[in-house]
């Protein structure tokens, strides 16, 4: 799945729902069932830690610089700030059989799992 459509697009919004996240771009919509670490150029932190949502929440605003998913593999992105997202998509390192969605138009109806 190609989701570089996000790069040069800057995110919009964190979305907490219970037990998922929802990054909003421009346009496009990226719903995650696992949860991201962060690594900024400071330091790391993890779901669950203390500021991880504040570290992701200061990326609201910033620019995504490089985006990728490798189906089996992983989802990175990394904003202009030098602050990258990731998740790991081996089987493994997953706890259902979807990592998360990816709509292009940002709308529930067209989204597509991986």
């Amino acid at each position: 799945m190609d989701i570089s459509e996000i790069i040069d697009q800057e995110l919009t919004a964190v979305e907490f729902v219970t037990d998922y996240l929802q990054l909003r771009f421009e346009g496009p919509l990226l719903t995650l069932y696992v949860w991201p670490y962060v690594l900024t150029t400071e330091f790391s932190v993890a779901f669950g830690e203390p500021e991880y949502r504040n570290a992701l929440c200061a990326q609201i605003g910033e620019t995504v610089a490089k985006a990728s998913l490798e189906e089996g593999v992983a989802l990175t992105i990394e904003f202009s700030s030098g602050v990258a997202l990731g998740i790991s998509l081996r089987e493994e390192d997953l706890d259902g059989p979807e990592a998360g969605s990816y709509s292009s138009t940002g709308s529930v109806g067209d989204e597509v799992e991986f």
